[in-house]
């Protein structure tokens, strides 16, 4: 199930940025900002069309992460456990790719300025598609961890941690 969110989502990352983001490169700032907000209505109520309109209970868990351990005295459940180590995981992965790769170079590198990335060699278009394909990747697996979790999930279980992090990167 984590391999194919993780895929799907990459996969709607990639277009979503080919189709929506790319013709506006050279717009001002406020024009990808506009159309984020309506590819994220966009998707929300794709995935209505497609999945419907009703709550989806997550499978059941395995045994081991239903029951509570204790920690430093304190009764976890071990589905918590698994989020954060998963989550951990996740990040230090992140980290290290956009830390120690020539990938994560390039990146950095765009984002610094695009322009002098170009003159220096970094295939722009690539990098940008690249950083759309990981967070895709990304939010692929924070996906399942919410539905892990939270055990439901609907077509605007996203949306209040979307305009959560839209609020902060703005």
């Amino acid at each position: 199930v984590l391999l194919t969110a993780v895929a799907s989502s990459t996969v709607v990352a990639v277009l979503v940025e080919r189709i929506a983001y790319r013709p506006l490169r050279g717009a001002p700032r406020l024009i990808p900002l506009i159309t984020s907000i309506g590819m994220s209505f966009f998707i929300q109520y794709a995935v209505r069309g497609l999945v419907g309109e009703a709550f989806h209970t997550f499978p059941l868990l395995p045994a081991g992460l239903q029951e509570r351990v204790s920690i430093l005295g304190l009764k976890v459940e071990g589905i918590k456990l698994f989020v954060i180590a998963t989550a951990i995981l996740s990040m230090v992965g992140l980290w290290a790719f956009v830390n120690r790769s020539k990938t994560g170079r390039a990146i950095r590198a765009v984002s610094e300025d695009k322009e002098i990335a170009g003159l220096m060699g970094i295939d722009v278009n690539r990098v940008i598609v690249t950083t759309f394909a990981v967070g895709g990747a990304m939010a692929g697996v924070a996906g399942i961890l919410w539905a892990m979790l939270f055990r439901k999930v609907f077509f605007l279980t996203g949306f209040l941690p979307g305009i959560k992090a839209f609020t902060a990167a703005v």
